[in-house]
């Protein structure tokens, strides 16, 4: 009876205690490197039942904190009834936080494994709450958009969907065992990840070339089987003059979605913490509206 007991309390001290509704830091050691990921969770929380997920990546040069305050999630979060997580990249000193998407910040500047990384970092949330695995999702801005593409592309079995914003593909090969379907958000005025072409000039980062957003989304439709003719609608001016147009690319293995923000600059759509030098952001869209409608219509089989 207490070689029972003792076996019991053992199991027990090797699981995770379950979390409740509110905002929780947590801290992941992977590869002897620290890291923390800030794990939001909406207020009408029920643990009888299982939640979607969405993994939210940063940006280069910000942390999981900027991109809760840059993007608004949270509140779409406790809106929609979803868990929205915020990890954090790794850098020099725990600063200048980056992801190793592929090409940038290129294969000399980091060599995390933050595919590895991730992945833990959603066996965490799993661990501490309950989810619902066939609704898992990943968005991001600029570097962590990359870095969303390529979870896609390796690990494509744990998410039902992804919603890159203002960066590109950076992977030399785009190739996931299974299609995951894909809305991506972009303006044609970034002057950081330039809609159309390889970066030249940029503002702090114009050394680095960046695929153009028309090339990412060819691979993206090459490798899902999908028609190059799209669906295109035009949304309406609501509360500002930028064009913005929905592409719908239909037929293949997944969806794939192009919103383009004609004059967008590097921003997130709909948010109102925009600063200058990053260029126009609109409101005439929601990327958090958008890729919510989107992300449930899609869940793994």
């Amino acid at each position: 009876m207490q070689f029972a007991l003792f076996l019991i309390a053992a199991f027990n001290l090797g699981q995770a205690e379950p979390l409740a509704a509110g905002d929780h830091l947590r801290h992941l050691t992977v590869d002897k490197v620290k890291r923390r990921h800030w794990i939001h969770v909406p207020p009408t929380y029920d643990a009888k039942k299982p939640y979607p997920v969405v993994l939210a990546l940063h940006g280069a040069m910000m942390d999981g904190k900027l991109m809760e305050a840059f993007t608004g999630l949270s509140k779409s979060a406790d809106a929609h009834g979803f868990i929205v997580v915020y990890p954090n990249g790794t850098g020099p000193g725990g600063l200048l936080l980056t992801w190793n998407a592929g090409q940038f910040p290129g294969e000399k500047n980091n060599k995390s494994d933050d595919v590895k990384y991730l992945g833990k970092v959603l066996d965490d949330v799993e661990g501490v709450f309950k989810v619902d695995k066939k609704r898992v999702y990943v968005t991001g801005l600029s570097n962590g958009a990359m870095m969303s593409y390529r979870l896609a592309s390796e690990i494509s079995e744990r998410f039902a969907a992804i919603a890159p914003v203002a960066g590109t593909l950076a992977l030399d090969k785009f190739a996931p065992k299974r299609a995951v379907p894909i809305i991506h958000f972009h303006g044609t005025n970034d002057t950081l990840v330039p809609f159309q072409s390889a970066n030249k000039k940029g503002l702090t980062i114009g050394f680095v070339r960046f695929r153009s957003v028309p090339d990412t989304i060819k691979i993206c439709l090459d490798a899902y089987g999908c028609s190059d003719k799209a669906i295109e609608t035009e949304i309406a001016m609501k509360t500002d003059k930028l064009r913005v147009l929905r592409k719908d690319y239909n037929g293949g293995k997944a969806d794939v979605v192009l919103y383009t923000i004609e004059g967008g600059g590097h921003t997130w759509p709909g948010s109102t913490l925009a600063p200058a030098f990053l260029g126009l952001s609109t409101r005439n869209v929601s990327a958090n509206d958008a890729m919510w409608e989107f992300f449930k219509k899609h869940r793994l089989k």
